[in-house]
Order: C-alpha cells, then structure tokens, then sequence
C-alpha cells in the first residue's frame, strides 16, 4: 500500500532521519529527486521561478555529468542540491562500502561540475543498511520525507496526486516530486497547480534547514 503521509510512529522510531522541518510557521520543503534530467528539470525552475519558490534538488550524479549546465542552472537560481548518489543506488542490494563509495563519487561530481558540497543526503528509495545509515550520518544530514506526491505510480492520475498533496500538505511537511523522465507527464499537470494552491494557502517554499 502507498502511502501519502509518513506516519508519526515511523518518524518517531527513526528520529535520526528528518522527516520534516519546523511546525510553528508556513514553511514547506519542495524537494525533486533522481535530476537533473532535460525537459523536466527546467520544466520545474520555470515554474518556481514563476512564484518565487526555493527547491533542494537530490541529483544523481550521474545525471550531473549528463546535464551539467542544466545542473548548473539549478544551482545560478539559487536552488538548494543534495546527494542521491552517482548511480541511484539502492542501499539494501549492495555492499556498505560500495554504497559509500558511490556516495562520495557523487559528492565530488557535485564539488568539481557545480562547486557546491552539500552537507544533506537522501539515500534513493529510502533503503539504507543500518551500518550504511551509522557512517552517513557522520558527514550528512539525512533528509526523508513527510509527503510523497506519488508521481512515479501508473495507477494514480495526476487529479488523485494533488488531491492528496492539497489534503495532507500541512506547516513543516517535506514535499517528494521526483524530476525524471517517469514522472514528467503527471508532474506537468500536478506542480503548477500544486504551487498555485501553496500560494494561495500563504504557505512558504523554502530550503531545509542544515
């Protein structure tokens, strides 16, 4: 079952992992990850920049290296970026240090193509190896979510998916798009409205805190 909401019992058992940001004002947390990817990635800037909003964007390194001036167009807006590893790896199906070492390629990739050394990580799928989660947290700040649009799921219409980001949107909640080429179609039809309804609400799109 997809679930739209972390539950507060899962936040609680893993307070290690930030889940979301303070409660007592209007600020939320768009992130988008698995870019930069051409024909989704500045879809998105243009639309934030549209309304002023701030994003973190979790690159793959990878994709940095496939699109670098689109990455470095993330970072001349003045967007926030973190690590997702350089390969979009899945913590649980590969060695602890094969996991970290793709970690850090992406860390330099980030360091040599856009001079930024993000100090937040978020592992993809949201799968790490309790040792893999021990080391990461000596040099990262790991970065969950607490609403997850849903874009990646064939079954959900891009109706369903704001529906649900309007009604469990709430002061604090970390937002998960995903800008890649899955997801573009129903992130086209989702995000302007989604920011539109943000605005409209007097909710605040801002960085994480670090």
């Amino acid at each position: 079952m997809h679930l739209f909401r972390v539950p507060r019992w899962v936040q609680l058992f893993c307070p290690e992992l930030q889940w979301h940001g303070d409660r007592a004002n209007r600020k939320i947390y768009l992130t988008f990850d698995d870019g930069p990817v051409a024909g989704i990635t500045d879809f998105v800037l243009e639309e934030l920049a549209k309304r002023d909003c701030k994003a973190t964007f979790f690159m793959v390194g990878d994709n940095v290296a496939r699109y670098v001036d689109l990455a470095r167009e993330v970072v001349d807006r003045g967007h926030q970026v973190g690590n997702h590893t350089f390969h979009h790896l899945n913590g649980i199906k590969v060695s602890t240090e094969e996991y970290l070492r793709d970690v850090r390629h992406c860390q330099e990739e980030l360091n040599d193509t856009l001079g930024v050394s993000p100090k937040i990580f978020r592992p993809p799928y949201g799968l790490l190896k309790p040792k893999q989660k021990h080391l990461l947290l000596q040099d990262f700040r790991l970065v969950y979510w607490e609403i997850v649009a849903g874009d990646y799921l064939l079954r959900l219409s891009p109706e369903k998916i704001l529906e649900n980001l309007k009604t469990k949107t709430r002061p604090g909640s970390i937002v998960l798009f995903h800008d890649q080429q899955k997801t573009a179609a129903k992130l086209k039809r989702v995000l302007p409205d989604f920011l539109t309804f943000l605005d409209g609400e007097g909710f605040v799109s801002d960085f994480l805190p670090i």
